[in-house]
């Protein structure tokens, strides 16, 4: 596992499809599609199932006492998500939005419990998922405590470019909105829409008027640059 500043570059694993496992488990389980902007669920909702993006990205954030949205983290076919009724949480610690079209196989707690337990490889997938997820999370922190938002805004368009996954020099980011990268870094749409702009004149990337972006491995630069 190589390392690039923030970026973690992990070797390619081959796929995993839970439905497969599901389905070869005998187990119940709900596929629901929605719509970009749709809500798959809103803080403070009774928690009681898993969820996992077969098709689309969801939208992960977290509302403040005082009204402040937090964009926690941007999810891509291949994730679980909702896992925390498995620890026992009651409701949902935040909410969940489609900015795709997306297709979202749901699992009851209880359900999705007998097939961790009696499913090794499926229980295998999934705690690696959660030490992935937790390693980003610790990545996530020291992004915001100790880098600028210039190399916070790089760093979180090369992670959405999922860089390292493959060969491809040039990759094309999910569709999103100036506002929802400024909510991810912790800064300003104006800031992200200067070094946007910064980031396409030096050719670090291509986008048009509706922030449909292409990032080029070049960017990695602005994270090497002290």
């Amino acid at each position: 596992m190589k390392r690039t500043g923030l970026i973690t570059d992990r070797a390619t694993v081959p796929p995993f499809n839970a439905r497969d496992f599901l389905e070869s488990a005998g187990t119940e389980k709900t596929i629901v599609k929605y719509g970009r902007g749709d809500t798959v669920f809103t803080q403070g909702d009774p928690c009681d199932d898993v969820m996992y993006i077969q098709a689309g990205s969801v939208k992960l954030s977290v509302l403040s006492k005082f009204g402040r949205e937090a964009v926690v983290a941007i999810l891509e076919p291949g994730e679980f998500f909702g896992e925390g009724c498995l620890a026992g949480q009651p409701v949902r610690m935040g909410s969940a939005t489609a900015v795709a079209p997306s297709a979202i196989l749901r699992v009851e707690k209880e359900k999705m419990v007998r097939l961790l337990r009696n499913q090794h490889a499926m229980s295998d997938r999934f705690i690696a998922h959660m030490l992935a997820r937790n390693i980003r999370i610790e990545e996530d922190l020291i992004d915001q405590l100790f880098n600028s938002s210039e190399k916070r805004l790089a760093r979180m368009l090369l992670l959405l470019a999922r860089y390292g996954k493959d060969e491809a020099s040039i990759r094309a980011v999910p569709q999103i909105t100036q506002e929802t990268l400024a909510e991810m870094i912790g800064t300003t749409r104006s800031r992200v829409n200067f070094f946007l702009n910064k980031f396409k004149k030096l050719g670090f990337i291509e986008y048009d008027g509706e922030l449909r972006l292409k990032v080029n491995s070049s960017l990695l630069g602005v994270l090497l640059n002290d």
